[in-house]
């Protein structure tokens, strides 16, 4: 696998952030909810950034992006709805198809989990896959995710309404081992 790095969305990403969804659109809307069209525009990709910038500056969310050796933006991976009193989040992340199957979403979960433990101080993740996304759900149980509640309906990809489950990580206090991701 090739070198990356893995930080935090700053203001300057907006036009590099742009060019990897509409790269890789068709390839995530087979397996998650698809985006408005006006997402895809500089406009909308800088009102994106703002309000994800803005949830950071409020302590409910830490978006990150994942760049390679060159700086070019290879994926995603966002903490969101960050309760401190509860210590909860819920992780995702989005990692592009020329890069899928190289353990960048592990590397990514990892991340996520390293923040959630160390600077947001939190005790329990979850997360939610679309039932037939495999390498979804094999990333999240190989980072100790535990599968639970189904729910249906869970996104619409292609039109069509999927089910999903939720998956849940206990963090522990003296730190998840990132070793077992």
């Amino acid at each position: 696998m090739s070198t990356f790095t893995i930080r935090t969305l700053r203001r300057d990403d907006a036009a590099p952030l742009l060019a990897f969804e509409q790269a890789n659109r068709a390839w995530f809307e087979r397996h998650i909810d698809g985006r408005p069209d006006d997402f895809y525009s500089i406009d909308g990709i800088h009102a994106h950034v703002a309000q994800f910038l803005d949830q950071h500056a409020q302590g409910c969310m830490h978006p990150c992006v994942i760049v390679d050796e060159h700086g070019q933006l290879i994926g995603r991976a966002n903490l969101k709805d960050i309760d401190g009193q509860a210590q909860t989040a819920e992780v995702g992340y989005r990692i592009g198809e020329r890069q899928a199957g190289k353990g960048l979403a592990t590397a990514a979960l990892r991340h996520l989990i390293d923040l959630a433990q160390d600077e947001w101080r939190l005790a329990n993740l979850c997360a939610y896959a679309i039932d037939g996304n495999a390498a979804s759900i094999r990333v999240l149980e190989r980072c100790g995710f535990v599968q639970g509640t189904a729910v249906p309906d869970i996104a619409l990809v292609a039109g069509k309404a999927v089910d999903g489950h939720r998956f849940a990580l206990a963090l522990r206090a003296a730190g998840v081992d990132s070793a077992l991701c």
